[in-house]
This record gives structure tokens, C-alpha cells and sequence, in this order.
């Protein structure tokens, strides 16, 4: 590994510049002549470029060392929406033909020039991680990550919000700026925490609150309707639901399939009678 070499300044080359710049005034190089100057001497122009070099180093380093201001909010531009710390906001990819990136806002700043970033902690959707896309997992869930980033402000799009799992499963309607988290993930390593969550239905897999269950009035237990060889017409239609198991003599088998309505009792949001 290469490292590049520093030039560190310390008073004494200040005092070298100082004698640089009594030198060019006494050979005129800070006075408006009316006749041209003789040509300098190389020695002479090395050390005018060192002097202006070091102006442009010195200023440089000023302007890295200028105070940031927290900010308690930033006004999103061309909007009156207004993003706090702690809020959920949607950002602009680097490619259009991607979907907004999803991130929550640990810290707003603006530097001496009024330029406002924001330090922020990155929501991964499930196609994001190492695992990829699985069946349970929802068309609007993310993970919140480890990964955190300084961007700038403009690139906020908008504000969204990321609901826990159970709010997000007791939602009447689902927006467009509606998302639910229910895993955080090391970007790093593609551990997820919890590692375990419970599962539902004969296939044994994770509540995806995307899919339609229908749960068994005696095991408690929820099936998808295709895992039970059920259309998913026939399963809203059901007002009373034995699994197989619990269905042991004939007549819960004929209540499960007689026992028909308009008033359902299923939904695609998992509810406890």
C-alpha cells in the first residue's frame, strides 16, 4: 500500500514566506510597472510558485476546519415538507430506473457555506442483501442496517414511514410511502437479528402479510389456501375454517366446506379472533 507524502507547515515556514514576500516586493513583483520586467530568475519563480502553493494550501485547510451548525430540520427543496432527526425519508438512486432508496436521518448539518448534509442509516430492501429476496418477504418490507452515509440534502425526495411489523399488518390501507421492518441486517456479514421468527402453515414459512391466510378455529394455527389445496375465491368465502388435522370426524368436515357467506372472516392482514 502507497502512501502519499504531506507537506506540514509550521511557523518557521511562515516566517519563510514572509521573507518570500518582502523579496518580490523589492524586486517589484507586487508593483504596477509601466515597462516590462526583467525575467525573474528560475530560483526566484520556483519560490513564488512555492509561495502561492502555500496560500492555496492554507486557505484550503480553513475552509476544511470551518464550523458545521447541527440543524433541528431541513425543509426538503421544492416542498414544504419538513424531515426531522429520527425521520424515514426516501432519497434519490445514482440510476433512475431504480427504486428510491429508503434511509432514516441520525443527523442534519450545514457547513459555512450554508451546504446541508445529513448523516444517514441506510434501509435495505430484501433483493439488497446477501440472502436475497425470499417468499415471506413482503413487497414493502425492508431492513434496517448498520450501513450508515453523509449525503447531501438535495437528494431527498420525500419523507416515508417505516412501520414495526404488527402496525404495519393492522393497517387499513397500504400508500405508496407505507414500509414495515422487522429484521435489522449487518451489511457486512448478511446476518440478520432476530435469526429466528416464528412460522405458520404446513410449508413452514415466515408471515409474509402480503399473502391471504386463513386461520384454524382449532389449532389457532393460519394456512395459506394453496399449502391446503384451496382457491384463494373459495377461501374469502369461508366463515368457519378446520385444518386437516383438527378435522378429525365428519361433521367439522362438512361444517368446513358447507359453512359458506359473503362475510368473511379471512383478510390478507393476519388478525386474532
Amino acid at each position: 500500500m502507497g502512501f502519499r507524502r504531506q507537506h506540514i507547515f509550521t511557523p518557521a515556514h511562515l516566517v519563510d514566506l514572509g521573507q518570500e514576500i518582502h523579496e518580490f516586493r523589492e524586486r517589484g513583483f507586487f508593483q504596477k510597472l509601466r515597462k516590462p520586467l526583467e525575467s525573474p530568475s528560475p530560483s526566484l519563480l520556483l519560490s513564488f510558485s512555492f509561495f502561492i502553493l502555500s496560500l492555496s494550501f492554507l486557505w484550503l485547510m480553513a475552509k476544511a476546519k470551518a464550523p458545521k451548525r447541527t440543524l433541528d430540520s431541513y425543509t426538503i427543496r421544492g416542498t414544504n415538507k419538513v424531515v426531522k432527526v429520527g425521520d424515514c425519508v426516501l432519497m434519490r438512486p445514482v440510476e433512475t430506473s431504480k427504486p428510491s432508496y429508503i434511509a432514516k436521518i441520525e443527523r442534519i448539518e450545514a457547513d459555512a457555506r450554508g451546504h446541508v448534509k445529513v448523516q444517514v442509516r441506510w434501509y435495505y430492501r430484501p433483493e439488497e442483501s446477501l440472502g436475497g429476496r425470499r417468499p415471506f418477504h413482503g413487497v414493502k418490507e425492508v431492513f434496517l442496517s448498520d450501513h450508515f452515509d453523509l449525503q447531501s440534502a438535495d437528494t431527498i425526495e420525500g419523507k416515508c414511514t417505516v412501520h414495526t411489523f404488527k402496525s404495519y399488518t393492522k393497517l387499513d390501507a397500504v400508500g405508496n410511502e407505507d414500509f414495515f421492518c422487522r429484521f435489522e441486517y449487518n451489511s457486512s456479514t448478511g446476518a440478520f437479528n432476530p435469526d429466528r421468527v416464528a412460522v405458520y402453515c404446513k410449508c413452514e414459512m415466515p408471515y409474509n402479510p402480503d399473502d391471504l391466510m386463513v386461520q384454524c378455529e382449532g389449532c389457532d394455527d393460519w394456512f395459506h389456501p394453496p399449502c391446503i389445496e384451496m382457491t384463494i375465491e373459495d377461501a374469502k368465502k369461508l366463515e368457519h375454517f378446520y385444518c386437516q388435522q383438527c378435522a378429525a370426524d365428519d361433521e367439522i368436515k362438512s361444517r368446513n366446506h358447507a359453512s359458506r357467506n359473503s362475510d368473511t372472516k379471512v383478510d390478507n392482514k393476519r388478525r386474532r379472533r
